[in-house]
């Protein structure tokens, strides 16, 4: 995945990087180097420190990920914008402009990637075993995103969580009630499976 991620890195940093004057030419491709770790490693450490649904939602496209302000988007910019300062003693000021164009373009580059059907340079389930070490693999993340992103966020909380879930499982057996024959409810249900 890191390959890749660093061929997306190359084709957003035209402007932000390389035709950048002051960003030196001869550290156009270090800094290029430090952008693809810094967001490997960034979404990495997300997932460690328990942010896990809210890079998976990003990935997914439930979460604007060219929006500076999503916590995701916002952590991963400021990340490396301190590699920039720290490594390359950039100012201050264009560090965060690089760091804060170059970061939402490479993350919406993914995202797009990610979840175009006809597009197999990047999928969500690759992501996510390269960041996990392979724990992802066995679970089909794309369907269950799906079912997720598809309208699942009832409390209007901007994620998609267990209160969610269980909200439209509620809903879903209040239906279900509804549609039962005449006696309805419990005893209409165990009449059905029961005969």
């Amino acid at each position: 995945m890191l390959d890749q991620l660093l061929n997306l890195v190359k084709e957003n940093a035209q402007s932000a990087v390389i035709n950048n004057p002051a960003v030196p030419n001869e550290q156009n491709e270090a800094v290029i180097h430090a952008a693809t770790e810094s967001i490997a490693s960034g979404l990495q450490d997300e997932m460690a420190n328990g942010n896990t649904s809210q890079v998976v939602s990003l990935l997914g496209g439930a979460g604007s990920a060219t929006d500076p302000q999503n916590p995701v988007v916002n952590k991963l910019s400021g990340n490396l914008a301190g590699t920039l300062l720290e490594k390359f003693n950039l100012p201050a000021g264009t560090a965060q402009q690089i760091a804060g164009s170059l970061i939402p373009a490479v993350l919406g580059s993914l995202v797009k990637k990610t979840n175009d059907p006809n597009d197999h340079s990047f999928n969500l389930q690759s992501i996510l075993n390269s960041l996990t070490g392979g724990q992802a693999s066995g679970i089909n993340l794309s369907g269950i995103l799906g079912r997720l992103s598809g309208g699942l966020d009832k409390d209007g909380d901007g994620d998609v969580d267990l209160q969610d879930l269980m909200g439209v499982l509620s809903n879903g057996a209040k239906q279900q009630q509804q549609q039962q024959p005449s006696g309805g409810g419990l005893g209409g249900m165990l009449k059905d499976l029961l005969g």
